[in-house]
């Protein structure tokens, strides 16, 4: 480790040829269909004689991107992926001690966080909880205090904030090796701790992931659209990282991580991200080389109302576009 910088186990100076593979693909296939529409409005509103032209140019064009990005695919899959892959062994480092602490989000959640602490203090791989309250203005931080956990108020609003803050109170009390973050909203249960430990000798970070159809309720504030759109948005940070993770779920806060690699990336990490900071926190990880693994979770319906990036689909439409800009930018743009 030097300049307080994760070890670059596998890190690569590669350009992302894919990332900017998929998003001019993206485009030149969004003018093509931009300029079909046209063509079908310039007959309806009978001004095919003006609007002919534009259309043309733009459906002509369209190709360019698309094909661009094709060449740069195919430059990145075939050629430069095996220089970005990881020439290394199945990681397998052991984790001595298995008991966690927890570190759970909470804005206005007096009506779930009770329980999710007791949850969490039931399971026989917790040694502490802390709960993190976001400026909340009900009795959350009493309501969690009286159910056994130790309780903080962040008063900077913003779910990066409030994220950041349970990372620097876990790593004060130094209590564990293993760090897990959660919410307070009862979407996250206790028992997939376990799960999250079995793949803890192989990874930094153990990602939970949303998207395995069996394990997510049908009645959570988790719509179809924004399942694909979070594949999409994973894929798309993937493909930054071409060889070195395999990610379907960038908007999860269930997670586990390595005291040492989140101790080292912390001071590389923006609280200022605000409900994007999901994704900045793993595209940090994989730019500094830690470890990523992907391990299902369950998901339930909430406790209460909704205050997320999940509300309705037109808001988590406006957080996945600005998770790829961030993404893109290298989060120059995404506050």
């Amino acid at each position: 480790m030097a300049d307080g910088r994760p070890a670059a186990r596998f890190l690569t100076t590669k350009p992302p040829l894919l990332m900017y593979a998929a998003l001019l693909f993206c485009f030149g296939v969004a003018m093509y269909l931009f300029g079909v529409a046209l063509g079908v409005a310039r007959y309806l509103l009978g001004l095919n004689g003006w609007l002919h032209p534009i259309d043309q140019t733009i459906v002509w064009y369209s190709g360019i991107p698309v094909t661009i990005g094709v060449a740069l695919a195919l430059l990145d899959l075939f050629v430069l992926l095996s220089h970005k892959r990881p020439d290394q062994p199945i990681r397998v480092d052991p984790v001595a001690d298995k008991r966690v602490t927890v570190a759970l989000t909470a804005f206005n959640d007096e009506k779930s966080v009770g329980e999710a602490v007791r949850d969490f203090r039931s399971s026989p791989f917790v040694r502490s909880v802390i709960v993190v309250s976001n400026a909340s203005t009900d009795d959350t931080m009493r309501v969690a205090a009286e159910a056994g956990a130790d309780t903080v108020d962040e008063p900077r609003q913003g779910y990066g904030h409030c994220v950041y803050r349970c990372f620097k109170e876990a790593l004060a009390r130094n209590d564990s090796e293993l760090i897990v973050l959660c919410e307070g909203d009862m979407t996250f249960r206790a028992a997939d701790i376990e799960k999250l430990l079995a793949y803890a000798p192989h990874a930094d970070i153990v990602n939970g992931t949303r998207t395995v159809e069996r394990l997510r309720a049908h009645t959570t504030q988790l719509t179809t659209f924004m399942v694909y759109g979070n594949l999409f948005v994973g894929k798309l940070l993937e493909a930054k990282h071409l060889g070195r993770a395999t990610l379907t779920d960038v908007g999860t806060t269930y997670k586990l991580c390595r005291r040492d690699a989140l101790a080292a990336l912390l001071p590389h990490l923006d609280p200022a991200v605000n409900l994007e900071f999901n994704p900045h926190f793993l595209d940090r990880a994989l730019e500094y080389g830690l470890t990523v693994v992907e391990c299902p979770v369950t998901f339930h319906p909430r406790w209460g109302k909704s205050k997320g990036g999940n509300v309705n689909n037109r808001r988590a439409l406006t957080v996945g576009v600005r998770m790829m800009i961030g993404i893109a930018t290298n989060w120059k743009r995404a506050k």
